[in-house]
């Protein structure tokens, strides 16, 4: 009997090109897996200063700042597939050279088991700098790959195959992300300080291999013609944003909110070693919490919205989010951060259910990719000045009371100030102001 090919929802099946886009998306989120443990970790075993951990964070998230509206006019006028295949072999690159740097300065190294007792660790500048630097170049490819994924997916499959062909990147993306990749670097990372950054090389030069085998038989989506305008084009985006009554509001609170949420992690990892007192495969299983709770969440989130409404919904994940970071600055058990961590990240998902399905209903499609890069330099900009600013709290604060109380004051702090978020941006997300720009759009 012959076997049935694999078919989308909608009966037709997605074919090759779409499952070698779906092993490339796998295989490079299993490398980004194994790099959250290990570029954190081996952070911390190159220094110990808060501040220059928190500089890593910021260098890997400023090209979202500066670098995330010019990246909307490159990929809306370039071929988006030559673009991600010479992101990934970019960031491929990038990766082996950060493996073999380590691999010459591993004896210099902490010991993983005594990172946790090596508060007064002197500083290897010749690999932080690599650190910092890679981290910033990591961040630009990372911007120009991604503004151009977001439009690979209908080139690949038919629009009534969207759904489903999503359902199984984002399936994949959870297990090779959060519930595989993380287990896998403690394992590689255990085994030898350097390993997990040429698995995670291998993981960019293979996706790469498997999206280059598209390009042949790929439908092609024309580029745009003429003279790129930066200027004029960016305009066009920003004011049509600038000009929306809820877009506009809505793209600056979700930046107050990701830069409270920098302030909290820029160091975290420090806070997983000294508070939690975590081990390497610990603090790997803290990040299946994400996976838990983005899965959950992706069930829920929209029954709750049915039945709250959109702007109760919104207002609820603007209270949830500043408690949960209290609990977490008072908690001293891994245990109690693992819930915590896969609630907030049920909240998430509905403010970008809600959020980001509002964004595909109202802005005109010739104007998405753009008006999107703006909502994103909003949304995402304010991510490095977050980091920059829970680094030097947590340094300021070592100078007047203990390193435990410092490495806890940014998740204080943050409370504070998204409850104080939540008074004055609840009332200007309501069902009704959401229902009137459906409505008018």
């Amino acid at each position: 009997m012959l076997r049935k090919r694999k078919t989308s929802e909608k009966g037709s099946p997605l074919g090759k090109n779409y499952w070698r886009l779906w092993s490339a998306h796998a295989i490079s989120n299993l490398g980004d897996g194994v790099s959250a443990i290990a570029y954190p970790w081996l952070a911390s075993a190159v220094t110990r200063s808060p501040f220059l951990i928190a500089l890593i964070a910021v260098a890997s998230r400023l090209p979202w700042l500066v670098f995330t509206l010019p990246a909307g006019v490159i990929t809306d006028r370039f071929d988006r597939r030559k673009i991600i295949v010479a992101m990934d072999s970019f960031r491929g690159f990038l990766a082996l050279f950060v493996a073999v740097t380590v691999t010459i300065e591993a004896s210099s190294l902490v010991k993983l088991d005594e990172i946790t007792t090596s508060s007064n660790t002197e500083t290897n500048w010749m690999l932080y700098s690599v650190l910092v630097i890679t981290a910033l170049l990591f961040g630009c490819a990372e911007v120009l790959r991604d503004n151009s994924a977001q439009t690979l997916l209908p080139s690949v499959v038919e629009e009534k195959q969207l759904e489903s062909a999503n359902g199984k990147l984002w399936s994949v993306e959870f297990l090779a992300n959060s519930f595989i990749g993380p287990p896998l670097g403690s394992l590689i990372l255990g085994v030898a300080i350097f390993l997990p950054f040429y698995f995670d090389a291998a993981t960019f030069f293979v996706s790469a291999a498997l999206i280059l085998t598209l390009i042949p038989s790929m439908k092609v989506i024309p580029a745009t013609q003429g003279k790129i305008r930066f200027g004029v084009e960016i305009r066009e985006g920003f004011g049509w944003l600038w000009r929306h009554e809820l877009l506009r509001p809505m793209a600056i609170i979700l930046g107050l909110m990701n830069a409270l949420g920098a302030m909290m992690t820029a160091v975290f990892i420090l806070f997983a070693q000294e508070v939690l007192q975590t081990s390497v495969f610990v603090f790997a299983l803290l990040g299946t919490a994400g996976a838990v709770g983005g899965s959950i969440g992706g069930i829920v989130a929209p029954r709750i919205s049915k039945r709250l409404g959109s702007g109760k919904s919104l207002a609820l994940t603007l209270t949830v989010m500043p408690l949960t970071g209290l609990i977490i600055g008072f908690t001293s058990s891994w245990q109690v951060l693992w819930v915590l961590t896969a609630i907030s990240t049920i909240f998430a998902v509905l403010w970008n259910v809600i959020t980001v399905s509002l964004r595909q209903s109202i802005i005109p499609s010739e104007l998405l990719g753009r008006v999107n890069s703006v909502y994103r330099f909003f949304g995402w900009g304010s991510i490095p000045v977050g980091a920059f600013i829970g680094g030097l709290l947590v340094s300021v604060m070592e100078g007047v009371t203990s390193r435990e109380l410092a490495l806890r004051s940014p998740y204080f702090l943050s409370a504070l100030l998204g409850l104080i978020l939540m008074i004055f941006a609840a009332p200007k997300l309501t069902s009704e102001k959401i229902e009137r720009a459906r409505a008018t759009s």
